[in-house]
């Protein structure tokens, strides 16, 4: 193979490669998954990098606000800027802004939790919640990440896509080489389709019925999903309670879908 032929070959992943951003961002991951945080050599076995090579990328972040010691000594953690400016990215706003009064009044009226989901990076991640007014509340938490293929948001989120473009709709999302997956749960996908919603028990939790309905875009793709996770109360009336939350749904999506665009 001729050299030329080799730096064909060099993907464009490594073509750009920025060392010092590349440490920074693994540095600010490793984090994110230690609610604890990690000290300056933790971080280090993680990465597979000495203390010294992190204390100056260490002491960049601290100093711009991404990362805060713990009580001031050799323990790191995130901060909250991370999450203030992922809640500053404007489609993500707009939607929160437009969908938490609605989410707050579904939770009162039918006294059961419910939250709104968006595909973001590979996974749903959940940018809104709403809870009714009790002693008690079951409730999924703002700035979780859940998987596209085992939850009913994602599964709804995936369902709710034109079939000729959902492997290219997956990958801008951060999914490549889906249609193994998708193959997998086709017949189910199918099911929710036809139906234009999902309802069925959580597959993360026992008694809880997930109760799923997509807004859809200006092609009626699904731009994001709010699910009530449906918990039956014990003194609640004995009457079609499912397929009563799943009207109010339908009411509450369809006020927040777009307009579908002319010619569709």
């Amino acid at each position: 193979m001729s050299g030329g032929d080799a730096g064909a070959d060099i993907s464009a992943a490594d073509r750009y490669r920025a060392p010092a951003l590349d440490k920074g961002l693994d540095i600010l991951e490793v984090l994110a998954s230690h609610v604890g945080g990690l000290t300056r050599a933790e971080i280090g076995r993680e990465l597979g990098l000495s203390a010294s090579q992190l204390y100056r990328m260490l002491e960049r972040l601290v100093a711009r606000g991404y990362v805060a010691r713990v009580g001031g000594g050799d323990r790191y953690t995130l901060s909250m800027k991370m999450f203030v400016l992922a809640t500053r990215h404007p489609p993500f706003r707009r939607l929160t802004a437009q969908a938490q009064p609605m989410l707050d009044e579904f939770a009162a009226e039918m006294n059961q939790s419910c939250h709104l989901v968006v595909p973001d990076h590979g996974t749903g991640l959940i940018i809104a919640q709403a809870s009714p007014v009790s002693h008690w509340e079951y409730r999924a938490r703002v700035g979780a990440q859940m998987d596209l293929f085992s939850t009913g948001s994602g599964l709804t989120l995936l369902a709710c896509q034109h079939p000729d473009r959902s492997v290219e709709t997956l990958g801008q999302w951060g999914i490549a080489s889906a249609e193994d997956r998708l193959r997998q749960v086709a017949p189910e996908l199918r099911a929710i389709r036809a139906a234009g919603y999902r309802m069925a028990p959580s597959m993360q939790i026992v008694g809880v019925t997930d109760i799923s309905v997509p807004v859809r875009g200006p092609d009626q793709d699904a731009v994001a999903v709010v699910t009530c996770a449906h918990l039956e109360h014990p003194d609640a009336p004995r009457q079609d309670l499912h397929g009563e939350i799943l009207e109010r749904l339908k009411r509450l999506t369809d006020a927040l879908s777009l307009p579908i665009a002319p010619g569709r």
